[in-house]
């Protein structure tokens, strides 16, 4: 059942296991470090872990079911105890409707977090005020929260998209700015989320809530519908990206995340036509929409 109609049930069955918006798992590799780093670390991924799923990112009770998601954390640099260098892989991912399988929502690799962290340091969640460790968190817990919550309503990850630019903005003009402000990359955080909160970007954000509510969620039931909103959102992607004169972070995360579902859900599509187009939309993957074209 879907979230709009599972609300109803919720009212009348809450219970305490809602409330915060996140089930994240986290994992840690800090093998590259020396041994003192090391020891430092060891509390590291519960407080993360703790941190993440028991913090109620938007304010509200959350009345969904909790987002699934996964951080893996890999250091690579300590210049004394407390200052750490780290590589993150960041996903998440939803149910989908009438299946057993799950959409993957987010998957991205950011890779500079520059952070200061003691032992057992208490940690608090305060979006106002820019922390190297929990800013970074609160970012893609709110990024997380976004692309899930704008895949169940027309943008309804506009709150958690505005909290995201907001840290995005307070870290660009931070001593941490290398790697939050905005750059040509191919992903980018701030580019990221200000092209989510921009007007030139909502015709996509309403194709992403089609593509999921009013696609996948209904492939078992009418498949015709699923091809037209996937196709749909396909060709709005082309026009808009006409009119860019750059990288889109969004997009590079949409078919980082995308690009292997679209293909799996438009295999017995008829016009094959349509992976020419994810060519061109999509270099990245190129090869597999190639692959799919000629199948």
């Amino acid at each position: 059942m879907k979230k709009l109609l599972v609300v109803l049930l919720l009212v009348i069955t809450y219970s305490s296991n809602f409330g915060q918006e996140l089930q994240a798992t986290v994992q840690v590799n800090f093998e590259q470090l020396q041994t003192v780093y090391k020891e430092n670390l060891v509390p590291f991924q519960a407080q993360i872990e703790e941190y993440l799923n028991n913090t109620k990112f938007t304010g509200d009770t959350w009345e969904w079911d909790k987002i699934q998601c996964n951080f893996n954390i890999f250091f690579t640099s300590a210049n004394s105890e407390t200052n750490y260098t780290a590589q993150v892989v960041i996903n998440s991912s939803r149910p989908i409707e009438g299946s057993d399988n799950r959409s993957l929502m987010l998957s991205v690799m950011d890779g500079k977090w520059s952070f200061v962290y003691e032992k057992n340091q208490s940690m608090y969640f305060n979006p106002t005020y820019f922390d190297p460790l929990t800013s970074f968190l609160d970012f893609y817990a709110f990024l997380i929260i976004a692309m899930d919550s704008d895949s169940y309503e027309p943008f309804g990850g506009n709150f958690a998209f505005q909290e995201a630019l907001k840290i995005a903005v307070l870290g660009s003009s931070s001593g941490y700015a290398d790697s939050w402000s905005l750059k040509a990359d191919n992903y980018n955080k701030r580019g990221l989320v200000e092209d989510a909160t921009s007007a030139a970007f909502q015709k996509i954000r309403q194709d992403f809530y089609d593509y999921h509510y009013n696609g996948l969620d209904v492939f078992s039931k009418d498949r015709n519908a699923t091809y037209h909103n996937i196709v749909k959102m396909i060709n709005d992607i082309a026009k808009v990206k006409k009119s860019l004169n750059r990288r889109s972070s969004y997009l590079t995360v949409f078919f980082d995340a995308k690009s292997g579902e679209i293909i799996s859900y438009l295999q017995d599509y008829p016009d094959r036509s349509i992976f020419r187009t994810l060519q061109k939309i999509d270099p990245a993957h190129t090869t597999k929409y190639l692959e799919a074209e000629n199948q």
